[in-house]
């Protein structure tokens, strides 16, 4: 049972408490039959379940991604990796520890996977820096993306980040460089990149992951230039508009999918992908699995033009 529910998740989550405690009750008190009474509020809590999930806003759809019992990086390697060696550093200031990297391999072909990664407690969430990266930490990802195309190993990244960490230190060495750099020099990679949004998609902080040959979303994932908190605080002067500014800026993978931006939609277990570790690792796994298959077909020559034909063409609409 998840401990930590969201406002519009309070009824499904009073009735999975009861639930549990009549399980508890028919296992602790000998003689007790409530078995009726459960398979009744499981009827109850599925029909529920499916009334609450299947017509979430665009805000309820961003706080899901904001879980803070969502999958991250680590949890997906562990899921989806037979065997990982992290590599650490950029080897000019640091090593960005909001950037998981390392090799890999997975359904036992080498892998290369690169990450964001949000920490859960205290002392975590200010070792990763809230999954905000330096520009060490996506110098550290493009260092060992050449590293994959000298092996002529694919690439999977994982991008989960509010954005882009905004502070003086940041900017001082070189955050819009080192971003650009990463756009620039993954957009002639000669091998596979697959790309999926497992959280939050936040502004260059996320794109500086994502020049990809397929870019994919999980379901209650977002992708946006900018924060709804952000956006209104520019439009409306007050972050209290957060919920309009979600639905005007169409965050959500289902409106990526309809603007072109992504290719895929990976389904996520019924109330998101916290509820179900392994059912949501493996979705990507299979997802990402049958990307890399067709890439794998493709020149090095073609690949490239594959990346940036699929650039090229978002934001390209023809009118009547």
């Amino acid at each position: 049972m998840v401990e930590y529910y969201l406002d519009f998740e309070k009824p499904v989550y009073e009735l999975e408490r009861r639930i549990s405690e009549l399980k508890h009750m028919e296992t602790e008190e000998s003689g007790v039959d409530l078995t009726d009474d459960i398979q009744r509020l499981e009827k109850k809590l599925e029909k529920m379940r499916h009334e609450v999930y299947s017509k979430l806003g665009r805000w309820q759809r961003t706080l899901i991604a904001r879980h803070p019992m969502r999958p991250y990086t680590l949890d997906f390697i562990d899921l989806l990796a037979d065997r990982f060696v992290e590599l650490h550093g950029d080897r000019s200031y640091a090593d960005d520890k909001s950037i998981v990297a390392g090799v890999g391999t997975f359904m036992g072909e080498p892998l290369m996977i690169i990450g964001h990664q949000k920490g859960r407690n205290t002392k975590e969430k200010l070792m990763r820096n809230f999954g905000m990266s330096h520009p060490e930490g996506y110098r550290k990802a493009l260092r060992l993306m050449k590293l994959a195309q000298q092996f002529h190993i694919p690439i999977l990244t994982l991008v989960d980040t509010p954005g882009a960490f905004p502070g003086i230190e940041a900017e001082e060495r070189g955050q819009a460089e080192a971003i650009a750099r990463n756009l620039i020099e993954m957009a002639d990679l000669t091998i596979p990149i697959v790309t999926v949004i497992t959280g939050e998609g936040g502004s260059g902080g996320a794109l500086a992951l994502a020049v990809a040959n397929r870019v994919l979303m999980m379901e209650n994932s977002i992708y946006s230039v900018i924060s709804p908190e952000g956006c209104a605080a520019i439009l409306w002067k007050s972050q209290d508009y957060a919920k309009d500014a979600a639905e005007a800026m169409k965050v959500t993978a289902s409106d990526s999918l309809e603007l072109g931006i992504i290719d895929e939609i990976v389904p996520e277990p019924l109330g998101g992908a916290h509820r179900d570790y392994p059912a949501a690792a493996a979705a990507i796994g299979q997802a990402v699995k049958r990307h890399l298959e067709e890439l794998g077909k493709l020149t090095p020559e073609e690949l490239v033009e594959d990346r940036w034909r699929r650039f090229r063409k978002i934001g390209v609409f023809q009118g009547p």
